[in-house]
């Protein structure tokens, strides 16, 4: 049971025109109220008051009264009567009755809150001394500060919202485009728990009709027709399959998708990275291996988002700096969405694309989406360009300058062209890599029971078994039968006052 206050900055570092502290639990109108006061006071009543503040809880009153330095606030208790009702006055000094920043004070009476308790926000100037010193007037009074995500915790934890929307809140934090904002409001209204919470009532209804049959044998008779218990499975599995598969195909769109830039020494892939990212990010000499390790900036294009890396240039070499450097691209190289592969157009006139497709062959792994992109047109002559390789369906090629912008426009439509071929959006939910791990698991325990009950050695124990494994790894996505280490990986990840 949550029995502790708690009280954070919920807005960002920095100075603005609005700040938000937000105190919850079952002790924040009173707290708030012995901070607050409709107007200032005047030099006489900024002396310590003997006379103490309304307080609806026992506990408080009790710390009060062994406290002399509470100053009376001002028509605080009739203030407070209303939830959701917003009061313009006064933070005080606890000790010396100073007026320490006009506020807004909006009260949220439990159950009607973000976190089901009692809620109060004070909005005051935004600036991190004002900030930092209201919430420490607040902390004074017992309160304690919130651990990263703690609000939001305690929403889940009183059964305000389920897992699922718990992480919708960071999703739409972190939303890198309007896709994935997108997606992460739909989560957070319940699209994707609702999903989930009928697949797991039914298994819970045949889990029941297994179970009789264990116990009561002889009573039950033609309880559970295999025909019927299949269709049922397979119809779960059939949306558990269909979670993994929306989350390999549209996972990007949350997470960004990893788009690695690669190829040997200076064929312009820092210029590359500098021109799509619209600002100066990578090193550019004339001399080769002046990138030397991983460079990774967020970018987005068209929409979609990306997190785009500019490799070092691999090459044989002595140096055991670019050694380095080289077996970590190539490392990156595994771990990519899709790579563009950049050379020279020099280089592919003077050797043949063929040679330079066997170059990317063996870096590039054939199942990676690749461009091949040919740099520094603007070096030749538009005969010459009339002779480069057009774009086959294997590789797509693209000509472009670098420097010169030549062909740019025409790349980032080929990538987002590529990133999307496969992406199919008629659903907004799309699990996250907890979701799609927990969605195969309980998938595979789904196939075992499937095959039980096709056997020819049906087992009720074994199928039973296997039909609540499937129900507790879906109930790991909701939050139902969590264990506390994964609540406290998924609460960790949140920033403080959220």
């Amino acid at each position: 049971m949550i029995t502790d206050t708690i009280a954070a900055i919920a807005t960002p570092p920095g100075a603005g025109g609005i700040g938000i502290i937000r105190v919850s639990g079952s002790r924040a109108i009173e707290v708030v109220c012995a901070l607050f006061g409709k107007k200032p006071r005047s030099a006489a009543d900024q002396q310590v008051s003997t006379e103490q503040p309304v307080s609806r809880d026992p506990q408080l009153s009790a710390d009060m009264n062994t406290s002399p330095q509470f100053i009376t606030p001002n028509s605080c208790a009739s203030s407070f009567t209303e939830s959701h009702r917003v009061t313009h006055g006064y933070i005080f000094d606890t000790v010396t009755g100073n007026v320490l920043d006009e506020v807004l004070v909006i009260p949220m009476f439990a159950p009607r809150s973000y976190t089901a308790e009692d809620v109060v926000e004070i909005h005051a100037h935004s600036g991190p001394i004002v900030m930092q010193t209201i919430l420490e007037q607040v902390l004074s009074m017992g309160v304690r500060l919130a651990q990263p995500g703690e609000f939001t915790k305690r929403a889940f934890l009183n059964g305000r919202i389920d897992l699922t929307q718990a992480e919708a809140v960071a999703d739409i934090i972190n939303a890198r485009s309007s896709n994935s904002l997108k997606i992460a409001l739909s989560q957070g209204l319940g699209y994707f728990k609702s999903t989930v919470t009928n697949a797991r009532e039914e298994l819970i209804e045949l889990l029941t009709k297994v179970e009789a049959l264990i116990d009561f044998p002889e009573d039950t008779g033609d309880i559970l027709p295999a025909d019927h218990a299949i269709e049922v499975i397979m119809n779960i599995m059939d949306i558990c399959n269909n979670g993994i598969k929306q989350y390999e195909d549209a996972h990007f769109l949350r997470d960004g998708l990893k788009l690695s830039i690669c190829g040997p020494p200076n064929v312009g892939k820092s210029s590359l990275m500098n021109r799509l990212l619209e600002k100066e990010r990578s090193i550019v000499t004339a001399f080769p291996g002046t990138t030397r390790d991983l460079i990774e900036e967020s970018l987005n294009i068209n929409g979609i988002p990306f997190v785009i890396s500019d490799t070092a240039g691999m090459h044989k070499t002595d140096d055991p700096v670019e050694k380095i450097g080289i077996e970590r691209a190539r490392q990156h190289i595994l771990e990519s969405d899709m790579i563009l592969f950049m050379e020279d157009v020099e280089s592919v006139k003077r050797r043949g694309v063929a040679i330079i497709k066997k170059e990317l062959e063996a870096i590039v792994p054939g199942d990676k989406k690749t461009v091949l992109v040919l740099n520094k047109v603007d070096k030749i002559n538009k005969e010459d360009l009339l002779t480069l390789p057009a774009e086959t369906s294997a590789i797509p090629i693209i000509a472009i300058s670098a420097t010169q912008g030549i062909g740019i426009d025409n790349l980032r439509k080929k990538i987002t062209q590529i990133a999307t071929s496969n992406l199919n959006l008629s659903s907004l939910v799309v699990p996250n890599l907890r979701h799609k791990t927990a969605l195969k698991k309980a998938s595979s325990a789904l196939e075992q029971a499937r095959q039980n009950l096709s056997g020819y050695c049906f087992q009720e124990e074994t199928l039973a078994i296997d039909i609540r494994s499937a129900i507790d790894f879906l109930g790991e996505i909701t939050g139902d039968g969590a264990g506390i280490d994964i609540l406290d990986q998924i609460f960790s990840k949140f920033c403080i006052g959220k």
